[in-house]
């Protein structure tokens, strides 16, 4: 079979969470060595995930600044993403909450007799299930940005959740991109 010089890229989970990340920055206002140390990702990472987030559509670039494209990231958050990154759910363990467990779910939504989902971390403070985070920083990130941790736990909700959290995570959402 010929080689094509044509790859196909993908989007990788690391760069939703720089998209993510970015939403929270002025248009055009953030670097990469901010993006970076606020996701807990490499500076080149960063970019790597900034270059595919616009080869997707999903973010562009003015004055050699990355900006969101908001539409299209809300679009694919709110009916595709959940089906790229599927949930993954482990044993008890510490970590950080998430979804329903984690603001601003936690406010409307009553928590049951099950242990909350949580993101495995060795400095978290809650015993729940375990969630598999969207990138392995995303504890680390969401100590570090409460609206990305916000975005994040959203996020979870959606990819994870019963229907009544999946309908008000993507309202949320929507709300928020």
């Amino acid at each position: 079979m010929a080689r094509s010089d044509v790859q196909q890229i993908a989007l990788k989970p690391q760069d939703l969470l720089v998209l993510f990340a970015l939403l929270g920055h002025e248009a055009g206002s953030a670097s990469y060595p901010e993006l970076a140390a606020q996701t807990g990702l490499a500076s080149s990472a960063v970019h790597s995930a900034i270059k595919r987030a616009a080869l997707a559509g999903l973010a562009t670039f003015r004055d050699r600044r990355p900006v969101v494209l908001r539409p299209p990231l809300r679009e694919f958050v709110c009916s595709g993403a959940r089906y790229a990154f599927p949930a993954i759910h482990g044993r008890l363990t510490r970590g950080v909450p998430t979804a329903h467990a984690a603001a601003p779910l936690n406010s409307v939504i009553v928590p049951s007799s099950d242990p909350p989902p949580v993101w495995p971390d060795k400095d978290g403070t809650v015993r729940g299930v375990a969630l598999a985070p969207l990138y392995p920083t995303v504890p680390g990130a969401a100590r570090r940005d409460g609206k990305l941790y916000e975005l994040l736990a959203l996020f979870d909700a959606l990819r994870s959740g019963q229907a009544r959290e999946r309908e008000f995570a993507q309202k949320q959402l929507a709300e928020r991109i």
